[in-house]
């Protein structure tokens, strides 16, 4: 088994060579690309020592099984031929084929069956914060389909990557020490503050990442659900939390609720108030899971539930969900 990562200096590159570390992923050969800027930098897996090539156009991914790629929708777009060329499974986690009909996307615990349909050899890894929200959406839609959703995300400072996340610690110790605040990787200081402000606005004010998880949950579970969303940058490290509005078909109890939910494979109900037990991004960093509380009948629809969800988007948001992917491929 020849695997391949690209973009593997990134913090998503070097979650997943950690997530196939500890899954055991049969792995035989390890190629790392990436830029000119990474090449020559070198990572140990497995008792072995792999140095970053460069990444070029050619006969580089010859031989290889299963290519990860996580270096920008650009990247993706660029050299998805040269992956693809000799037969490897391109498990891509940019934008660049999402929304292509031809590219499955894929959340493994919802429709993993999609992923055996890949005319191009691609397969998409949704956006972080809809698949956080895709596994507890899947546990309801077993018991009634879904009419309509609205979703508020809290997005940790690593969702815009590793740079973003020093930042983050830079510009606290910056306003700590009176110093003049560095602003690079988000459109405000981020420190001390809220930035309801992901990706670029369109035309409609929405911004392309409240649309991205409109698209992507309807075509991950083939429905034409309305979704509505609102995403917010907010100063934390990592994991991503939401605050999620249902509204489905038939109503649903809170115990039928939870019992899905702690039934629903990766996902973990963390949901006692009266014990301040609930999940908090803070705690769960590194965890697989997504975590789910703070279950509620909306009480402005008789047929509408409310949780709260959080989870590491650096490892099921990105990592662990394209190894997922891969391992499913490899059954096959």
């Amino acid at each position: 088994m020849v695997v391949a990562i690209v973009g593997a200096s990134g913090a998503v590159g070097q979650e997943l060579m950690k997530v196939l570390n500890e899954r055991a992923f049969p792995v035989d050969e390890l190629r790392l690309f990436g830029s000119s800027r990474s090449a020559g930098s070198s990572y140990d897996f497995q008792g072995h020592k792999y140095v970053v090539q460069e990444l070029q156009h050619g006969d580089l991914f010859k031989g290889v099984d299963i290519a990860f790629v996580s270096a920008g929708g650009s990247v993706s777009k660029e050299y998805a031929k040269d992956i693809t060329r000799y037969g490897a499974v391109m498990i891509d986690n940019s934008s660049a084929f999402r929304m292509d009909e031809d590219v499955p996307l894929v959340v493994p615990e919802v429709n993993i069956v999609d992923a055996g349909n890949r005319p191009r050899g691609i397969i998409a890894n949704p956006n972080c914060s809809t698949i956080v929200m895709a596994l507890p959406l899947h546990a309801i839609a077993q018991i009634s389909p879904i009419r309509r959703i609205h979703v508020a995300t809290y997005q940790a400072a690593s969702g815009a990557g590793a740079q973003a996340m020093a930042e983050l610690e830079q510009q606290y110790r910056e306003v700590l020490n009176n110093e003049t605040v560095t602003v690079k990787k988000f459109a405000h200081q981020l420190a001390y503050n809220v930035i309801p402000h992901i990706d670029v606005f369109l035309d409609n004010d929405y911004t392309r990442e409240e649309m991205k998880m409109h698209h992507e949950t309807r075509k991950i579970f083939h429905s034409d659900m309305s979704v509505s969303a609102t995403c917010v940058r907010v100063p934390s490290l990592r994991c991503h939390s939401e605050a999620v509005w249902v509204e489905t078909e038939h109503p649903i109890s809170i115990e039928e609720a939870k019992q899905a939910f702690a039934k629903e494979p990766g996902c973990v109900l963390m949901d006692e108030p009266m014990n301040n037990v609930y999940p908090m991004p803070l705690y769960l960093s590194g965890q697989d899971d997504v975590f789910v509380g703070r279950v509620r009948q909306d009480i402005a629809n008789p047929n509408g539930l409310t949780f709260w969800c959080v989870s590491d988007q650096i490892r099921k948001g990105a990592a662990l969900n394209a190894v997922q992917i891969a391992e499913w491929v490899i059954r096959q």
